[in-house]
């Protein structure tokens, strides 16, 4: 009897401890691993920055005059800072240029107006611009040279009358052009006219004279000769 009382208890008690509250499971931290150290970037050799030893030169055409103020390369940009003589108050800019380097012409850039000077007691006026041209990275720019084709600049109708007319009627006088200018009011503002013309020649032929965009440009050119290292 006693046997059994004991097996009775050890029953209750295995069943006591199996009802009760578990254990808690261990807990799992994460691992950390070591923080990986390696060099620092570089800075990417294939896009330059440099500047051309050629700075301040200056060249006179046609009584006009370019100043190359400084040129360096950017990464894919070689720029260049140039002032240049105003032949009057129009706003002229430079219409044409080209940058060459290994064989290769480059003949469209970016233009944007750093500074602009009106003339004063009898100097000229000066604007300077900066010019951008795109290069390829492995470009080799080691015998480089910029040059500026031509300035020029649209009169507007009013520039026609005040500015233009005397010197294109001159330069036809001095070719022997029977061609006749005048200006007249044309609603509210003064307009060049073709007053008088040989009777051989056409209306298109005439205007095809003294609208000629020779008056209102200034061709060079101004070259400058520009190294960079490779």
């Amino acid at each position: 009897m006693s046997r059994f009382l004991v097996f009775l208890a050890l029953t209750g008690m295995l069943a006591l401890s199996a009802c009760g509250p578990r254990a808690p499971a261990p807990v799992v931290l994460p691992t950390i691993l070591p923080i990986q150290t390696g060099p620092t970037a570089e800075v990417n050799q294939a896009y330059p920055t440099e500047q051309a030893p050629q700075a301040n030169k200056s060249l006179t055409v046609s009584g006009f005059a370019i100043n190359l103020q400084r040129a360096w390369r950017d990464g894919k940009q070689v720029n260049a800072d140039v002032c240049f003589t105003l032949p009057d108050s129009s706003d002229w800019t430079i219409w044409n240029a080209h940058l060459e380097y290994g064989g290769q012409t480059l003949s469209e850039f970016s233009s944007s107006m750093l500074s602009r000077q009106d003339a004063v007691e009898g100097q000229p006026g000066q604007r300077c611009d900066q010019l951008g041209f795109y290069v390829p990275p492995d470009a080799d720019l080691s015998a480089a040279s910029l040059t500026i084709e031509s300035l020029g600049a649209y009169p507007n109708q009013d520039e026609y009358c005040s500015l233009y007319m005397p010197k294109i009627q001159q330069a036809l006088n001095s070719r022997g052009v029977g061609i006749t200018l005048g200006c007249s009011d044309t609603n509210g503002s003064m307009a060049m006219q073709i007053t008088a013309k040989p009777a051989s020649m056409s209306q298109d032929e005439a205007d095809q004279l003294v609208y000629s965009d020779e008056f209102y440009t200034v061709k060079g050119p101004w070259s400058f000769p520009l190294t960079f290292s490779q």
